[in-house]
């Protein structure tokens, strides 16, 4: 489906992406995308975003990396990513792409709350009010 095609580009260039969890106000986080999922830690001193959770479903919303108004929005599906090996890997992942980490990042992290969400980019949200941005 095009729709998928154009989120997965454009979540390929995006370094950060608003998260909104419901009854929650939405927040730009920074992420990455592999494995056809977006990847995000959560830990005390890092980002947060309130409310998410395993299992829980939220919005995910791109903005234009050229007008950086809003692109696209669809749900996703959080699922928490236990110790083991894909975690390393997406931590691994998590600390190439960020911008100025701090060089105790990976001690730092080693207590992070590390998650998967499972992006429907087949189906957008076309209710910006869903995405609770403001």
């Amino acid at each position: 489906m095009e729709i998928a095609r154009v989120f997965d580009a454009a979540l390929r260039k995006a370094g950060a992406v608003w998260v909104s969890v419901p009854e929650h106000p939405a927040r730009l986080v920074w992420t990455v995308w592999r494995d056809r999922a977006l990847w995000l830690l959560t830990a005390p001193g890092e980002q947060q975003v309130p409310g998410l959770a395993g299992g829980v479903t939220c919005t995910v919303v791109l903005r234009s990396p050229s007008t950086h108004s809003r692109l696209l929005a669809a749900r996703a599906v959080a699922h928490v990513v236990p110790p083991g090996p894909e975690r390393e890997a997406a931590l691994a992942a998590l600390a190439a792409a960020r911008l100025n980490a701090p060089a105790d990042a990976g001690r730092r992290w080693a207590a992070a709350t590390v998650y998967r969400l499972d992006v429907a980019a087949d189906r957008p949200v076309d209710d910006s009010r869903d995405a609770n941005l403001g």
